[in-house]
């Protein structure tokens, strides 16, 4: 039987008011490669993959739109066909779309809080072209199967997003304390790889992005970043720690549009079962 679920979060497009301030960050702070194609839109590579961010100048400060991987082309008209079985509108993309975004083939649908959710395969992926960091790094992101890394999302329904997250495939579900007596106040983390958590929400009722989450492969990287954005006057939201649920050591600090990046290292693979952690291991305090 085939699988027709996503494989794993492949790209993420932000909209964004300071484009250069975001050029800036997004090369000498977080250490992605930053490739300019016009006044108006600029890419950010992470791997070989053509790009894992787009920078749309705009307004919003906030996500433009997510996009899903699904194995091939018979995996996403399952996915499809599922979706609309279930009442969900998705529209097939033009191929010149697809183009536009690098992949095969594009399907488009929004999640429950409105964000864009952009369903595809086959991405391009040019193994000629060397990653080459924004600024000098002891090691490299940690991509791959696990895709570019995880994305929080606020949600005005908790069970409205779990629903339709489930229906692309994902599974999961709550794994920290509720935090209030509100339903959509608890935390909750969905996987559909190796990663603990692909997407997660529960952590806020506002539409619009929480916190997006990179992971390196040295130890040495998480503290030289810390150190960059101490001394770049970057606020820190959470100090280093050590969550309980993916065991990632780690940190959080505020981007140029307001929301927050986690640099982190060491995340262990999902457990593909459920469980409860009452708090992290250590840290992750506000104040240093």
């Amino acid at each position: 039987m085939t699988d027709h679920g996503v494989t794993e979060l492949g790209y993420i497009g932000i909209e964004v008011a300071d484009l250069a301030a975001w050029k800036d960050y997004a090369a000498g702070i977080v250490g992605f490669e930053v490739v300019e194609h016009d006044a108006e839109t600029v890419d950010l590579r992470m791997d070989y993959w053509y790009r894992r961010l787009r920078l749309h100048a705009g307004d919003r400060d906030d996500i433009a739109y997510a996009g899903l991987r699904v194995a091939g082309p018979d995996e996403l008209d399952g996915l499809v066909e599922r979706l609309r079985g279930a009442g969900v509108e998705v529209v097939e993309c033009t191929s010149a779309e697809a183009a536009e975004r690098r992949v095969l083939q594009l399907c488009r649908t929004t999640d429950p809080s409105g964000v864009a959710i952009e369903l595809f395969h086959g991405p391009e992926v040019d193994y000629r072209r060397p990653f080459h960091p924004g600024r000098p790094m002891h090691g490299r992101f940690v991509t791959g199967s696990g895709g570019l890394g995880h994305l929080v999302l606020g949600q005005p329904s908790t069970e409205a997003a779990y629903r339709f997250y489930r229906l692309l495939g994902m599974r999961g579900g709550a794994e920290y304390p509720p935090q209030s007596d509100d339903p959509n106040d608890t935390p909750t983390f969905m996987h559909c790889n190796q990663r603990d958590h692909n997407i997660a929400f529960g952590m806020g009722n506002v539409p619009g992005i929480v916190h997006i989450m990179v992971e390196v492969d040295n130890l040495d990287d998480v503290g030289h970043t810390y150190g960059l954005v101490r001394s770049a006057g970057v606020p820190v939201v959470y100090h280093p720690g050590k969550h309980a649920n993916d065991h990632m050591f780690s940190f959080y600090f505020e981007s140029p549009s307001g929301w927050q990046f986690e640099y982190g290292f060491g995340g262990r693979p999902a457990t593909h079962q459920t469980e409860y952690y009452p708090d992290d291991i250590f840290g992750h305090s506000t104040k240093p």
